[in-house]
Parts: C-alpha cells; sequence; structure tokens
C-alpha cells in the first residue's frame, strides 16, 4: 500500500470526496452543462452557422484588406493576426464541448445498446421455451390417438374376430320395470 502525506492509500477502496477549490454556479450541474454541450455542437453543424461564419470571415478579410490602412483593425500586414487569434480561441472551446457532446451520445447509445441486448436475449429465450413447447406438443399429437385411428382399429378387430368365425351381436339392456311408489323407494320386481 502507498503512502500519501501521511495517509494509507488503498486502491480497492474509492477515494474520498474532496474539497472543490471553484465551484460551479448554483444552477449550472454537470447535466445542464452536458445539454448545454449538446445544444452549442449541435448549432455549431447546423448550415446556418457554417454560413454565418462564412459571412463574418469574408466580411472582416475585405474590411481589413481594402478599407483604408487608418480603418484597418487587423491588417494584412500582419497576417489577420487577431483574426487567427479569435478563430483559435472559438475552436478551443468548441473541440473540447463538441467532445462531451459526443462522450454523452455514447453513453446514450451503449445504454440503448445494453438495453437492445438485453431485450434481444429475452425474445431469444422466449422463442427457445416457445419452439421447445411447439415440439413437444407435436410429440405429444403423435402418441395421442385420433378419432378415425380408433375406429380404424375397432374396424380391424371386428374384421378379424369375423375371420376366426367368432359373431358379433350387438346387447340391448333390458329394460327396467317401472318404478312404484312406496316408502322402500326403488322396486326390483317380484
Amino acid at each position: 500500500m502507498a503512502e500519501r502525506r501521511g495517509r494509507t492509500v488503498r486502491l480497492d477502496q474509492p477515494r474520498e470526496a474532496r474539497r472543490r477549490i471553484l465551484s460551479a454556479p448554483a444552477g449550472l450541474t454537470e447535466e445542464a452543462f452536458g445539454v448545454l454541450s449538446e445544444r452549442f455542437a449541435r448549432w455549431m453543424g447546423t448550415p446556418g452557422f457554417i454560413l454565418g461564419m462564412t459571412v463574418f470571415v469574408t466580411a472582416w478579410l475585405a474590411w481589413n484588406t481594402f478599407a483604408p490602412p487608418s480603418q484597418q483593425f487587423d491588417p494584412r500586414a500582419q497576417n489577420y493576426t487577431l483574426l487567427t487569434l479569435i478563430l483559435s480561441l472559438q475552436a478551443s472551446y468548441a473541440a473540447p464541448l463538441i467532445l462531451l457532446a459526443q462522450n454523452r451520445q455514447a453513453d446514450r447509445d451503449r445504454v440503448a445498446l445494453e438495453q437492445d441486448r438485453t431485450r434481444d436475449e429475452r425474445n431469444l429465450a422466449d422463442t427457445e421455451f416457445l419452439t421447445r413447447e411447439v415440439a413437444a406438443l407435436r410429440i405429444a399429437m403423435r402418441d395421442s390417438a385420433t378419432r378415425d385411428f380408433v375406429r380404424g382399429e375397432l374396424r380391424d378387430l371386428l374384421d378379424e374376430m369375423e375371420e376366426r368365425g367368432l359373431t358379433v351381436t350387438k346387447i340391448v339392456p333390458e329394460e327396467e320395470p317401472p318404478a312404484t311408489a312406496g316408502a322402500g323407494g326403488r322396486h326390483t320386481g317380484a
């Protein structure tokens, strides 16, 4: 274990929360800042922004190239230093904000991918279960006797009995005598 300023640093435990020297404004949480950076990145990708930047840079270059030298604020002789500084400053802020927006989108994509994977696994398990159930039903249907099968078997038995010389007679149940009313209930004949 490493020692740092008299304290033991453990790598298997999270660090203690540190006090920040500068605190963010009250309404600007990490989520709010992320949303702002996404809006900014989305806005920078619009045709309006690109057209506006083109007009701005063209006007800047035209003014500082063709205006009288006394009215030029970023002369061509100094290679448009101020314009270069402004564009570099804009790029230095835009790049991290665009990266932050891309990271947030990648996190959302990762969550969506994980949810899709979970749903696909569940669908696969359901499909495999239903496949096994259908196969079990097919096997069970092969083993069950259908009405036509039973009739065919009975016909075969009757044919076999006739070949052996046995006669088949239909047994008619005897009718029971009418019941007489009495204390004992049914009368079974005399």
